[in-house]
């Protein structure tokens, strides 16, 4: 064309978690059984949402304002409940119009990256969950800025590299916090996230807290919403009912505003993000109807904490089963539903592989490329049909390693899968010529 119509952050747009199913299709084609360990779906996996949650979905499906447009902000209902249910948890205050709905967190990621300032960058953790880190870096037309989260220390975030990046970046304007972390299942400690409010403080930026999976979180690990210890610092929380209800599918989430009056810059902000919100219109209503009455409903509690009770103990005989491997680094998860072991330096070596089906080896072989986490993956996949996402490349990483799910709610299934894993790891490691 006579004019180059490419962003310039359009490389930056990658998404591993979804771009290896092309891969494990192929090669489930040729006769492999896949294991689907690379996305968060607990539906796809086998969690079937109670009937109850299916009953009210249904009701409200068929009441006629289901297939109406809602408000811009969002549904009323579902803005006082979650408002009211935000301040019962005690720390800041937020009203209704503090509560803007997207069509999921996703949609919301996009908005907030696509309204900053072109100059204006969020520096977020490493290992990254990409679509943060994508949409930052395709938003500035530049590599995504990170913080370290040190797998030699329980993967807690090194705060002086934070510190460092800080005055070394002086376009960074705000600090994206994921808790509980995705891909480290990480849980950020109380005393951390007030440090972390502290340094926003110091150098006037505000912060993203996604907190999608804030309600998986495990017993006993200290889980705290950034709205407990925001205080005056101008802030985004989101959150959303893809993974708690679950219903993925519905594509529904949510951001909270924190001291919108706190700056004029930062409130010109958040008001530019309702008014690109009101290009939409709206977002769906129908599982907005849904939220309070499920949430609300006295069997929601329960539910959630025999579903995380499930996660804990997967988590605990993950850690249990890979702690064989003395060339990984694993840290049982804290919340949510995944985790990653990392290798350590050294042990990944160009020539390493695993014995595959001729077939399946063909279809790997152009995507092996430079990264030997991502080689491993992908022998992994080759070999077993086991399919996890590398670190580096999935995650905006400068480590070597791998996430995969605790979604398998078959114990035999997941105990199986694990042994799997961890041989496949061992006889991997050991093949170096």
């Amino acid at each position: 064309m006579r004019t180059n119509i490419v962003h310039p952050g359009a490389d930056s747009l990658r998404y591993e978690i979804r771009q290896i199913v092309e891969v494990a299709k192929a090669i489930e084609a040729s006769g492999q059984v896949i294991h689907w360990e690379n996305i968060g779906d607990p539906v796809a996996k086998g969690e079937t949402p109670p009937l109850w949650i299916r009953e009210i979905v249904a009701a409200a499906a068929s009441e006629a304002s289901s297939f109406a447009y809602s408000p811009t902000r969002g549904l009323e209902e579902a803005r006082v409940y979650i408002a009211g249910e935000r301040n019962l948890e005690g720390g800041i205050q937020i009203g209704a119009d503090d509560i803007l709905f997207f069509n999921g967190l996703g949609d919301a990621i996009s908005t907030i990256y696509g309204a900053l300032h072109p100059r204006a960058r969020v520096i977020g953790p490493n290992p990254a969950y990409p679509t943060h880190s994508s949409a930052e870096a395709a938003h500035a037309g530049s590599p995504h800025l990170t913080y370290r989260l040190d797998p030699g220390n329980g993967w807690r975030p090194d705060l002086a590299d934070l510190e460092t990046q800080i005055r070394a970046n002086p376009q960074i304007a705000g600090i994206i916090i994921i808790n509980p972390d995705n891909p480290t299942g990480f849980v950020y400690p109380e005393e951390t996230l007030a440090a972390m409010v502290e340094i926003a403080r110091r150098h006037g930026l505000f912060i993203i807290s996604d907190e999608i999976y804030s309600n998986l979180a495990f017993p006993d690990s200290g889980m705290r919403k950034l709205a407990a210890v925001v205080g005056d610092v101008p802030a985004i929380a989101m959150r959303g009912i893809s993974k708690e209800f679950p219903w993925p599918g519905a594509r529904c989430g949510w951001i909270e505003i924190y001291n919108r009056d706190a700056d004029p810059s930062f409130a010109r902000f958040a008001r530019s993000l309702l008014e690109a919100k009101m290009l939409e219109v709206c977002a769906t209503t129908l599982p907005q109807k849904v939220l309070p009455r499920v949430m609300g409903d006295p069997r929601y509690t329960p539910y959630l904490a025999g579903r995380v009770d499930a996660y804990a103990e997967r988590a605990r005989r993950a850690a249990e089963v890979l702690a064989d491997i003395p060339e990984l680094i694993v840290h049982p998860a804290q919340g949510a539903f995944y985790m990653t072991a990392v290798f350590r330096s050294g042990a990944l070596q160009p020539g390493q592989s695993l014995a595959a089906p001729t077939a399946t080896e063909a279809i790997i072989r152009p995507h092996l490329g430079s990264a030997l986490d991502a080689r491993f993956v992908y022998h992994l996949l080759a070999a077993t049909g086991v399919c996890v996402v590398p670190l580096s490349t999935g995650f905006n990483s400068d480590l070597h390693g791998f996430r995969f799910t605790l979604l398998e709610p078959d114990a035999a299934r997941f105990e199986g899968l694990l042994r799997q894993l961890r041989d496949a790891v061992m006889n991997y490691l050991s093949s170096a010529s």
